[in-house]
């Protein structure tokens, strides 16, 4: 337990076995919104011995729960704990379960343990719904199970839950934790693996006379998975606090340029911080990072990409572009499609970089089936905003850029009085205009495979710059070794990418 001048931040936390206490009405509605605490449904799985109970302790801040000294699991059933995270304004409801992988005389034997974390993540899909999934792994242990388990628990879920991944038992790891991470990320992109977020952490308890180094770690790693918590939990409205199995989560692809303020947008419509910083500039590698968000009763998952800050690829580019591309995609099969286009300029001069962008998304990505809507930022010095496209909408047809509707705002969150009001005019114009063109009519038009990322990366092509060729024999390693594809199905997508 950590001494109390050693606790990361002051948190009440009890625990209770009743299991409909999950049933009653978490948001208090007899309250002001304003004062109001959230409450999320976590459930943390992975092998015994990874740390999950402990992960649980370093959450309350206190010895909730029971851990073993060793390998073995210590977890016989799932154990139910109500934290309240009073720094975050949360209340989390944490479903701590028994350790897969145990042989038949283990704690839990792992076919058992399985069937009760399918059983379990069934039973909550279908009444009080998952908030986030924590798969909690031992930094010292192989990949071979860490896939393995990821791919039941993206079976049952099915997208429709974000997956985080906690990486246990770093304390000693140098220079930092996170060295983990970046040590890894490549071999766990190659197995398949995407995850909404991650946390390299040490959930050892503190004793008084422990290294003031460990003690930093323990503060450290609260912080940070605290923060993945806030940053990666379904967000569900009060008024819709069980998340109906007829409620689909809607995907949003948002793209432009570096410096157009997308991260800001992204918060602009969360109406809280929920981006925390921007993609790092590097050219032509289209990173992204997804965020899920939710206004008017309806959950949004936004993926924030980074585009082509080039008219023209060379081969490098190009090859970087596959990896990523493929990650991208993947990702957004696994959430089912992409419902809406967001399309985030700065107020300026329309480039050709700015056609470019549009066109790898709208045509290329989406083959002109998914509504593209364009957000103009930078806007707060304009008398009024919606000038800005009076005089300049016209310039859009001249680079054959077509959308189906426009948002004028500014993203940048002021002090004084009139910036702050703009500030909130622009979060009601932009959730309106993603109300208004997400509204299920037909269902999703767009569902991506192994024949859209061909089609893509068949388009990118046509942006090589120069005499640059690419050759067969160039794009078969880039696809077994970057997107972990057996050389098999490698030749046969560089064939079709070739024709």
């Amino acid at each position: 337990m950590l001494p109390t001048d050693e606790r990361a931040s002051p948190i009440e936390s009890y625990c209770t076995s009743d299991q409909s206490a999950a049933a009653t009405d978490c948001y208090g509605r007899g309250e002001d919104a304003s004062h109001r605490t959230d409450t999320c449904n976590i459930v943390i799985c992975g092998e015994a011995g990874a740390g999950k109970s402990s992960l649980v302790n370093l959450i309350a801040g206190t010895n909730l729960a029971q851990t073993s000294p060793d390998a073995r699991g210590c977890t016989t059933g799932t154990q139910n704990y109500v934290i309240k995270i009073q720094n975050k304004d949360l209340e989390v409801k944490l479903f701590d379960t028994a350790g897969l992988g145990e042989g038949s005389y283990g704690v839990v034997p792992d076919k058992k343990a399985r069937k009760d974390l399918e059983n379990l993540l069934e039973g909550l899909m279908k009444t009080d719904g998952i908030h986030l999934l924590m798969y909690c792994v031992q930094g010292t242990k192989g990949r071979k199970a860490l896939h393995r388990d990821y791919k039941l628990l993206h079976s049952k879920l099915k997208g429709r839950v974000p997956i985080v991944l906690v990486i246990t038992g770093l304390e000693d790891r140098e220079p930092e934790m996170e060295v983990w991470w970046r040590d890894n990320e490549k071999s766990i992109s190659k197995l398949g693996m995407t995850f909404a977020g991650h946390a390299c952490i040490t959930a050892m308890t503190i004793n008084g006379d422990d290294a003031i180094r460990l003690k930093q770690r323990r503060k450290q790693s609260y912080n940070a998975v605290c923060d993945l918590i806030e940053k990666c939990r379904v967000r569900i409205p009060p008024a819709r606090h069980v998340l109906s199995r007829q409620m689909t989560i809607k995907n949003i692809v948002l793209f432009g340029e570096t410096g157009a303020g997308k991260s800001s947008l992204v918060n602009l419509m969360a109406g809280e911080e929920v981006a925390h910083t921007s993609l790092s500039m590097q050219r032509c590698t289209l990173q992204w990072q997804g965020y899920t968000i939710n206004f008017g009763g309806q959950v949004y998952k936004v993926f924030d990409t980074m585009g082509l800050e080039e008219p023209q690829l060379g081969k490098e580019q190009y090859l970087e572009c596959v990896q990523s591309v493929y990650r991208l995609i993947k990702a957004l099969d696994a959430e089912g499609g992409i419902d809406l286009l967001l399309f985030c300029m700065r107020a300026g001069r329309i480039s050709a970089t700015l056609q470019s962008n549009y066109r790898l998304f709208h045509e290329f990505l989406c083959e002109e089936k998914v509504p593209t809507v364009l957000a103009i930022t930078n806007l707060e010095r304009e008398q009024r905003m919606e000038d800005w496209w009076d005089r300049e909408h016209h310039n859009f047809e001249r680079y054959k850029i077509y959308v189906a509707g426009h948002a004028c705002v500014t993203a940048a969150n002021g002090l004084d009085g009139r910036h702050q009001q703009l500030y909130e005019e622009s979060r009601v114009t932009i959730r309106n205009i993603v109300r208004k063109f997400t509204v299920d009519v037909q269902g999703r038009v767009w569902q991506g495979g192994d024949n859209l990322f061909v089609s893509l990366m068949r388009k990118l092509k046509e942006l090589l710059s120069g005499t640059s060729r690419m050759r067969r024999r160039d794009l078969v390693p880039n696809l077994t070794q970057r997107c972990g594809l057996s050389s098999e199905v490698a030749k046969g997508l560089a064939d079709m990418i070739k024709r």
